[in-house]
């Protein structure tokens, strides 16, 4: 694996202070784990704890499930160039849904464990989808060898098996580059690898020891990783965001964290991370860069601090912008809605429990406009 040099310059923001407004707010049965965004205004996909996965209109707050996993659903995306929802489960399975309720599509065991995160390239043309089970490795708690490929892509159309991909298990990110000819994976341990999907080969590995640690409180083990990651819009450099060290790993008290490296460079280079001042305590599980604007949003679970979303100037690092939402997030999407773009949010503010015998809407997506 390549060392990693950290030259960390200072250039200057772009973007002026925003404030994230709320512009919407739906209510669900059971807590969405991923979100997806159409082409058409308002209209989101969720992957939901209950394995459902969704249709929603964010205008009136209407739903309709397209079908279900065995277990939760822990990914989906939207491919319209075929007008089809792909969604993805701790079942270890792809399936297939017509946009509108219909008959299912095809469906593919993917994994023998759960997918950890799935995303389709930017061409619709790829699915990738990572997986991996933490097992100790010796009585250092390092992570034992994977006994599956911990990274698939496969055909979007066929769903035919296209690469098989080792990594160090578990892998809780994966995301492909604008021309979809790379994919990114990262794991609990702070690797990341990039492989050249034209030739299937490694372009770029590292690691990055900020974002795991091992407990020395309750319990003796490592945690965190690296939850999510999304290239820039120019392919030339990596975001990753997830939780930085604890003392205490039941806590999930860890710095809330995103670095961002250029992977095209030998070695790699982190060029910028989250200011020490700027952050506070909690698990960051999604990152992604506006559509149109050199920012992106940084969201997760919030354990101490000011807030639990951050928008940041992408040029220089800065946060811009923040909010506390009140809930978990646990994915993040850019949707149009009457001609203005605006962040959904999706997660939930409770694990499901009955109350006089009926379980209360947990899951939650709230709509933010950027001013």
């Amino acid at each position: 694996m390549s060392p990693l040099t950290n030259t960390l310059p200072a250039p200057t923001p772009v973007v002026p202070d925003l404030h994230l407004t709320p512009a919407g707010h739906i209510k669900l049965p059971t807590a969405a784990l991923a979100i997806a965004s159409h082409t058409q205004d308002g209209v989101l996909f969720a992957a939901c704890f209950d394995g459902g996965v969704y249709r929603i209109e964010t205008s009136s707050g209407s739903y309709a499930q397209l079908g279900k996993h065995t277990s939760y659903a822990s990914g989906v995306q939207f491919m319209p160039g075929t007008g089809h929802v792909v969604s993805a489960g701790y079942d270890g399975v792809l399936r297939w849904f017509p946009e509108r309720r219909g008959a299912a599509g095809q469906t593919v065991a993917a994994h023998s464990f759960w997918s950890w995160k799935m995303r389709v390239s930017p061409n619709q043309k790829l699915i990738g989808s990572v997986t991996g089970q933490y097992a100790a490795g010796s009585y250092k708690y390092e992570p034992a060898p994977e006994r599956e490929p911990s990274v698939k892509v496969f055909d979007a159309t066929t769903g035919n098996l296209l690469h098989a991909l080792t990594h160090t298990p578990p892998v809780l990110s994966v995301a492909f580059s604008p021309d979809s000819r790379y994919i990114a994976a990262g794991n609990m341990m702070g690797d990341v690898h990039v492989w050249d999907l034209t030739t299937g080969k490694v372009a770029a590995s590292w690691n990055t020891p900020d974002f795991t640690c091992w407990g020395i409180i309750k319990s003796h083990h490592y945690i965190g990783g690296i939850f999510d990651l999304c290239f820039s819009p120019d392919g030339n450099s990596l975001l990753a965001c997830g939780m930085g060290p604890m003392v205490d790993p039941m806590a999930g008290n860890g710095k809330e964290v995103w670095q961002q490296f250029a992977w095209r460079e030998n070695p790699v280079r982190k060029v910028s991370e989250i200011a020490e001042g700027e952050a506070g305590h909690g698990l960051m599980e999604v990152v992604k860069y506006h559509p149109t604007k050199p920012i992106f949003v940084m969201s997760g679970r919030l354990a101490q601090g000011k807030w639990n979303t951050g928008l940041f100037d992408a040029a220089s690092g800065k946060l811009v912008g923040s909010i506390d939402c009140g809930m978990r997030v646990t994915d993040a999407a850019w949707i149009q809605d009457k001609g203005e773009t605006v962040l959904a949010l999706c997660g939930a503010t409770s694990q499901e429990r009955k109350v006089n015998g009926k379980c209360p809407d947990f899951g939650h997506i709230k709509l933010f406009q950027l001013k």
